[in-house]
């Protein structure tokens, strides 16, 4: 190794001394320069040398290539200051660029199947335009045939850079041989077509051969006007001078029409021929109309609209089960994105159309999807969100359009098509209409329904509950608390912990300083978690519980309850970190029986997690800060040997 290394040096002798002489670097800096590629060499020459290992040999090459060209043009400053001559090519302007090159080629040697550093490296050839593209390209295609993106990026560098338009067309067709389900394949290939024969046109556009253009963007005034003010620089060759007849101009009107009615066919067969293909082979895949549509609609092409109905059609054909195409369909007949002027003459017809489209959708699909997109899209009328515009705002159709909302819900409901988000999104509503007493009669019929298990759905109704019986006084009533606390009985008692943690959370916040009723959450909790666990990472309703008995009742109750849920079974990773906290704090502020209390929850946490690193790295800490040296060393040793993978815990800085 070390001799192969040594000849690669040495190979860099003559380029090395080309720029000492010409004065670019100093032959300190040369050193430095050696010693650092003589560190990359041996990096790459090792059993097996990492990707990255390769990369930071091109980056710090290509720095160092940047700062010799910056040297150089400071150096053919100085000499054109002098009069001299300028500085010709020598050894070392090459030489970067081919150490770069034979990195990346041993490095793609080893890392074939890498489409990123495959990628790095046909940029590269591509901006420094060394003529190994060609042949960057075809090694790609020859190891990732059926990565679309190859065969994209191959074609659009024939097309953009190469002008080879025939050998991108045979890229792309091969491509669609290879990958014919890819839909991006089908679209760039569609847009390349279009994009060449726009190109055609425009060439004549400009010549004064032609006029228009196949997209719908038009011209500018201002480039009208001066076409028109300068109408004799496009001047055709065989125009008849003035005095002659007519007959040439009428005839070289009607053979421009013919032209030009020629190239938006050609452009509509193409784009049949393209789309018919593409159907063909992907027949089920809706993203890939929905992208020809687009593409056709910022066309100009003959006949576009007539295609453009063809396609939906088929779509609707083809998709009319699916919600997601319905939303597609009826959205774009609103496209308020598009809309220029945003008022109500020219917004709410294309609302109502809208509203049609969805109406149309439900008689085909009635689901809870499909009443959920539509919902959305009303929502989106009535009540934009913060930095949306404000369409129809305060008027008239608000309120029409508000109660067509609160319609749909309750038909999502009749027609049991209601899910929980619809559910929930029903109450919210009647809450932002201030309509407290209807939101907790519709909570109450929705909670013992066929969503009687809805946790957020719960959780609502709770809120809105300790809303209602708190609108009047601060202090609810005796039968107030137990109407709620029954409530509260029947959801926690069903659902598991792990759902319901929100749930538990409200109500103990709640009922914090109710102290029958919190001792008999607490009662409630200790059953729950016998038949479900604890929690092993994040908060636990055990240590939540904890939190709260320990603001409200001192750190002797909290010892208690603690002690009580982790004589549970299972009483979960999470509930021993918290309580190993609680008493490090205390052992921190001088607490006698913090640290005694915090080594008796390490050995309980330990003897179910004995593999857990991160455990022992927590127990040495607390040892090593607050204990003593033996006990910090006897919990190193029984670590080491306890563990069955001990590295992460010896890599440990700590350790």
């Amino acid at each position: 190794m070390a001799d192969v290394v040594q000849y690669r040096l040495e190979r860099m002798v003559d380029e090395l001394d080309d720029l000492e002489q010409r004065g670019l670097f100093s032959r300190r800096e040369i050193a430095e320069i050696v010693k650092q590629r003589r560190k990359f060499e041996y990096q790459l020459k090792r059993p097996c040398p990492l990707k990255q290992d390769y990369l930071a040999y091109v980056e710090y090459e290509t720095q160092l290539d940047a700062l010799r060209r910056l040297r150089k043009k400071s150096v053919a400053r100085e000499l054109k200051k002098q009069g001299n001559k300028k500085l010709n090519k020598s050894k070392s302007d090459f030489a970067g660029l081919r150490r770069i090159m034979e990195v990346y080629e041993l490095a793609l040697k080893r890392y074939k199947g890498d489409i990123d550093l495959w990628f790095r490296y046909l940029e590269f050839c591509r901006t420094k335009k060394n003529g190994r593209m060609k042949t960057g390209l075809a090694k790609l295609i020859r190891f990732h045939p059926k990565v679309p993106g190859v065969w994209i990026y191959a074609a659009a560098w024939e097309f953009d850079h190469n002008l080879n338009v025939a050998a991108a067309r045979a890229l792309m067709q091969e491509g669609l041989r290879v990958c014919p389900t890819s839909e991006d394949l089908w679209v760039e290939y569609l847009r390349m077509e279009l994009t060449y024969l726009n190109k055609l046109k425009a060439r004549k556009v400009a010549l004064g051969e032609d006029e228009g253009t196949l997209t719908r963007d038009p011209k500018s005034s201002d480039e009208k006007q001066w076409r028109d003010e300068n109408k004799e620089l496009f001047m055709s060759l065989d125009e008849r001078k003035d005095g002659d007849d007519n007959d040439g101009a009428v005839v070289g009107s009607d053979e421009s029409e013919k032209k030009q009615e020629l190239f938006v066919e050609h452009g509509m067969n193409m784009f049949k021929t393209v789309y018919g293909g593409a159907v063909e082979a992907v027949p089920s895949s809706l993203s890939l109309r929905k992208r020809f549509f687009e593409i056709l609609e910022g066309t100009n092409l003959s006949h576009h609209e007539d295609m453009c109905k063809e396609i939906l059609n088929d779509m609707k054909r083809d998709f009319s089960t699916q919600p997601e195409f319905w939303d597609w369909l009826a959205r774009r007949e609103c496209d308020l994105e598009n809309v220029q002027e945003i008022s109500e003459d020219v917004i709410i017809p294309r609302v109502e159309k809208t509203v049609q489209v969805y109406e149309e959708a439900l008689k085909n699909i009635p689901s809870g999807t499909m009443f959920s997109l539509y919902a959305n899209f009303l929502t989106a009328i009535v009540a934009p969100k913060e930095g949306e515009t404000d369409i129809i705002g305060s008027s008239g159709h608000a309120v029409n359009y508000m109660s067509q909302l609160l319609s749909i819900y309750e038909r999502a409901e009749s027609m049991g098509c209601i899910t929980e988000d619809l559910a929930c999104k029903h109450i919210s509503l009647h809450l932002q209409l201030r309509q407290l007493d209807e939101a907790r009669k519709l909570a109450a019929k929705l909670c013992s329904g066929k969503l009687a298990e809805s946790v957020e759905l719960w959780g609502l109704r709770i809120t809105i509950e300790i809303r209602y019986i708190t609108r009047n006084s601060p202090t609810p009533s005796e039968a107030d608390l137990q109407t709620l606390f029954e409530l509260l009985q029947q959801i926690l008692m069903k659902v598991s912990v792990s759902k319901s943690n929100n749930l538990w959370l409200k109500a103990l916040k709640f009922y914090a300083n109710q102290r029958k009723y919190f001792d008999k959450l607490v009662e409630i909790s200790v059953d729950t978690l016998v038949r479900d666990g604890g929690s092993e990472n994040g908060v636990s309703l055990s240590s939540a519980i904890v939190s709260f008995v320990l603001q409200k009742d001192g750190i002797q109750q909290t010892r208690d309850i603690y002690k009580r849920f982790l004589a549970l079974p299972h009483p979960g990773l999470a509930l021993h970190r918290h309580c190993i906290e609680l008493e490090t704090s205390l052992a921190s502020i001088g607490d006698k029986g913090g640290l005694i209390n915090a080594r008796k929850l390490y050995e309980s946490a330990l003897a179910t997690y004995d593999q857990n690193v991160s455990l022992w790295q927590d127990y040495y800490r607390m040892e090593t800060k607050m204990g003593t040296s033996e006990k910090a060393t006897a919990i190193y040793w029984r670590a080491r040997r306890v563990l069955k993978d001990a590295s992460e815990f010896v890599a440990s800085p700590d350790m």
